[in-house]
């Protein structure tokens, strides 16, 4: 559920004019149209039909069920959709109405501020490699935007390039041909061979993951920007980010362990310390 409070459900609702059940101009196909277009959700489908399954109701159903940072995307295009036609002299506006509008820009800033991936500071690259600092920035834009379904593929080569870097690092055979999970799974039993981590359940979680990033490589190739594809829906999107980033912070932590702060000793002294 979008944090959006009572006054600020009351200023989009008021320049949207959806008192009357409407939104904006919208007939029911170009509403339906210019949703898909900016989020890639179906505003018909029944989790959204609240109340009366008017048009302006099922906006209220879609701010009720999705979190802030889908709601903010979509209250933007909005926004846009609303400005473009005050410069087209279609729309009767007054200063009340730039002001509301003004109000409604920060709370979608506001609402877009929520990223959607939990570790994606954890998508650094493990070398000093040029294009793997590129492609690692890339990435980060794409979620900033709240575009993951855009960045699935260059998430791929991420993981690949990454756990290349940590084989290499611990003489783990490969070539140029082997797949992710391959990869993965020749780290993972690294790991357990040399007693990397403690529990049986980290292990089975691990092991658990190659085949997650087996299924990967089929998303890659048929389900994102790699090739002509349809791309993955949003949500699915997100769920894979946060389940490949949710690892990759897992091996981070392995790679480069926090040190202990080592306990200062204090130094018996007649001076004050100030």
């Amino acid at each position: 559920m979008a944090d959006l409070n009572y006054i600020e459900k009351s200023k989009f609702e008021s320049l949207f004019g959806m008192k009357s059940g409407y939104v904006l101009d919208f007939s029911d196909r170009t509403f339906q149209e210019f949703i898909g277009e900016s989020i890639g959700i179906d505003i018909y489908d029944v989790k959204y039909n609240y109340r009366s399954g008017s048009k302006a109701n099922r906006l209220r159903g879609f701010w009720t069920n999705e979190p802030n940072y889908l709601v903010g995307k979509l209250l933007d295009s909005f926004l846009q959709y609303w400005l473009s036609r005050v410069h087209s002299s279609n729309i009767d506006y007054d200063q009340s109405d730039e002001i509301a509008f003004k109000d409604c820009e920060k709370i979608v800033e506001r609402l877009k501020r929520e990223i959607p991936i939990e570790n994606i500071d954890a998508l650094q690259p493990n070398n000093d490699d040029k294009d793997f600092s590129l492609l690692s920035k890339s990435i980060k834009a794409s979620i900033e935007n709240n575009e993951p379904e855009v960045a699935i593929d260059r998430l791929h080569t991420f993981v690949v390039k990454y756990i290349r870097e940590i084989c290499n690092k611990h003489s783990i055979t490969f070539n140029k041909e082997t797949p992710l999970h391959s990869l993965f799974g020749s780290y993972v039993k690294y790991l357990v061979e040399e007693n990397k981590i403690e529990s049986k359940m980290t292990e089975l979680i691990l092991k658990s993951s190659i085949s997650v990033l087996e299924s990967f490589n089929d998303i890659r190739n048929n389900k994102s920007l790699a090739h002509d594809n349809p791309i993955l829906n949003y949500h699915e999107s997100v769920l894979i980010f946060n389940d490949v980033s949710n690892v990759i912070k897992f091996i981070e932590s392995l790679e480069k362990p926090v040190p202990v702060e080592e306990k200062k000793v204090e130094e018996d002294t007649d001076d004050l310390p100030f």
